[in-house]
């Protein structure tokens, strides 16, 4: 393999933070994109996946205040009031996480 000034500068520094030499990282990521263990993506894919993971944090933040909101609810009066604002939280991270996940199975191409 070779690279350019610039990309073997990327390989070092991805190499160092995981304590590995250039050429035991670069081979052990070129093993794994030929195994179909890592699947190289674009750098507008790789956004998307970045914002998929942000809505799924997002997601379980609200559902675990929800459940939060729902144990403490006086049992037969209802949920209190912040407990609509709480789904409606959860709902728009629901839709996140669907624009996201239909934009990356756009994205992804069939192998052969």
């Amino acid at each position: 393999m070779s690279f350019s000034d610039t990309e073997l500068a990327v390989v070092r520094t991805a190499a160092e933070r995981e304590g590995m030499a250039s050429a035991a990282w670069a081979g052990r990521q070129v093993m794994a994109v030929a195994q179909h263990v890592l699947v190289p993506v674009s750098r507008d894919a790789g956004d998307v996946l970045r914002e998929l993971v942000q809505a799924r944090v997002h997601l379980r933040e609200t559902v675990a205040e929800l459940r939060l909101l729902t144990a403490t609810s006086v049992s037969g009066a209802g949920l209190p009031e912040s407990a609509a604002t709480v789904v409606e939280e959860t709902l728009k991270a629901v839709a996140r996480l669907d624009a996201a996940t239909v934009a990356v199975m756009r994205e992804r191409r069939p192998r052969s």
